[in-house]
């Protein structure tokens, strides 16, 4: 498990990811347009081909898995990805915007 202190650390220097332009802000919008989980499943699917869907699906893996502490190591062998993919993902849930630990977090 990785240590709070250490999230809580970065939470704190997390910057706000600002729309570039209009069809941006678009997108961002859309989401909060979707109501349940079939609702946001159908909408990624009309948005992104299949082999996107399961490579953002990969990313969340990577994160929830760092979250719990495992290796890069470990994490590449199950997701079936380099241990680049999964430093890449560890800076963003770890330096990034906070969207990560914003969909991570226990209910």
């Amino acid at each position: 498990m990785v240590d709070e202190s250490y999230i809580i650390l970065f939470m704190s220097s997390f910057t706000p990811y600002r729309p570039k332009n209009d069809k941006e802000k678009a997108l961002s919008s859309a989401f909060l347009k979707l109501k349940t989980e079939q609702e946001t499943a159908n909408f990624l699917r009309d948005l992104l081909t299949i082999k996107e869907i399961e490579e953002f699906a990969n990313r969340l893996e990577m994160a929830r898995l760092l979250k719990k502490g495992w290796s890069y190591k470990r994490i590449a062998k199950e997701v079936g990805v380099s241990t680049t993919t999964v430093t890449r993902v560890a800076h963003w849930l770890f330096r990034g915007c906070g969207g990560y630990e914003k969909v991570l977090k226990s209910p």
